[in-house]
């Protein structure tokens, strides 16, 4: 219950009946009038069950403790009772029979199979991954059949271009509202300004405009990347194939970096899965070969490609002592490959590993799990030409978070190596 003049687009929210899109820029004020909508769709209807989720409990449960306050200010102002027990973090019980929860979507969507409800409400929709909506929608059915209820009110800043938020906005079942923190009287327009410098124009465009807006160099479009994203979780014991080969790709922080990326890749015929991946932080060169010697026993990889460019090059030459010719550097610089016992050179340049990485991607031959910082990094990639002429033009490929897309396509160049039968030192 506000005490103040809704915005137009907020009343408007509150009045459809729905399934309700929201593509916004930031504090416009989206979660406090969901959280309103959610407390008055379980009190003026009686034993209905609404959900909210989002990708972690931390999101989930800022809206969450939004409607618990929406509630007590009902309450207050009404001097009326309406839970029928004190709301715990997690779960809100009216006295009419109507149920709020809060839980994490998470990785895999596990926690809140199961529900039957009756509104589902997603926060921060953009940033859930795509296979947690296979295990939700169809929670949403029975209600949809028996109650004529089993709507969906989806709310989020947009995350490039792809997946089931980017795509409910064309989809007639849905009412859609965008809305700009430029069009929110309560943001200083000086304080707007100041973003909009230090910002790239996409991401300003992202955060404030509410815009769908993937950077028009982007190497791996966003919309390809979740596509690629096909599972949740994986098991060595469960979910690897007999006659499986493992690798690993490793990319080793700079002077000065703070983050080892790496990603392990799982090959069977000539499809390729990446289904694990993980940074550590601010750690020792013996730590990460001890780490890697310690992942090895786990899955006896058949090779560890790693950047061993600086420091990368001393944990290169540790690991060759340990592994041989499984260890091996891919490092963008000209390389000795023994090919048919003939010796040669051959240079691996960077644009050549991830061109790899996005054939394989393109022609649907890699599965990537649904990893969120993965995802991140991946498309934080973007790609520029340096000089003029086009016969001689050289690609430069970069990003701001490009330690694990660094790891995987070192990982994928497997197929590349395999198919060869290289033989690097």
């Amino acid at each position: 219950m506000k005490l103040f003049k809704w915005d137009s687009w907020q009343q408007a929210v509150l009045d459809h009946p729905g399934n309700i899109t929201i593509r916004s820029g930031r504090q416009v004020g989206k979660s406090e009038v969901i959280s309103e909508k959610a407390a008055r769709l379980a009190i003026d209807n009686p034993g209905t069950t609404t959900m909210i989720i989002a990708a972690s409990q931390r999101q989930s449960s800022l809206l969450f403790e939004k409607v618990t306050a929406n509630i007590d200010l009902r309450e207050e102002h009404e001097k009326k009772k309406y839970y029928a027990e004190k709301p715990t973090l997690t779960r809100i019980i009216l006295k009419n029979g109507s149920r709020i929860y809060s839980l994490p979507a998470g990785r895999t969507g596990y926690f809140i199979r199961g529900f039957t409800i009756d509104w589902l409400i997603a926060d921060e929709a953009a940033y859930i991954p795509e296979q947690v909506w296979l295990a939700v929608i169809p929670m949403l059915a029975v209600s949809r059949k028996l109650r004529g209820f089993g709507f969906q009110i989806l709310l989020s800043t947009p995350f490039g271009k792809g997946g089931y938020f980017y795509h409910s906005f064309t989809d007639d079942d849905f009412k859609a509202f965008h809305v700009s923190s430029e069009d929110c009287i309560r943001i200083p327009a000086k304080f707007l300004k100041k973003e909009k410098d230090r910002l790239t124009k996409a991401q300003y465009a992202q955060e404030y405009l509410g815009d769908f807006c993937d950077e028009w160099n982007q190497f791996f479009e966003t919309d390809l990347i979740k596509k690629c994203m096909t599972f949740m979780e994986w098991s060595l014991k469960k979910d690897s194939n007999p006659g499986s080969r493992f690798y690993l790709g490793v990319d080793i922080a700079r002077y000065g970096g703070d983050e080892n990326a790496f990603v392990i890749c799982e090959l069977l015929d000539k499809k390729l899965k990446i289904v694990k991946c993980f940074v550590t932080s601010r750690v020792s060169t013996t730590d990460t070969i001890g780490r890697i010697v310690e992942i090895d026993k786990i899955y006896n990889f058949s090779r560890v490609f790693v950047d061993d460019s600086g420091i990368g090059g001393g944990v290169l030459d540790a690991l060759e002592s340990k592994f041989g010719r499984r260890a091996i550097g891919l490092n963008n610089a000209s390389k000795r490959f023994q090919m048919q016992g003939e010796e040669k050179k051959k240079g691996i340049l960077k644009e050549d590993l991830y061109s790899n990485a996005l054939m394989l991607m393109e022609t649907g031959k890699m599965e990537i799990i649904s990893d969120l910082t993965l995802l991140k990094s991946l498309k934080s990639m973007v790609y520029e030409y340096s000089g003029e002429n086009a016969s001689y033009r050289k690609v430069k490929i970069y990003g701001p978070y490009s330690h694990l897309a660094e790891a995987m396509v070192r990982a994928v160049w497997c197929i590349k190596e395999r198919g060869l039968d290289l033989y690097i030192y």
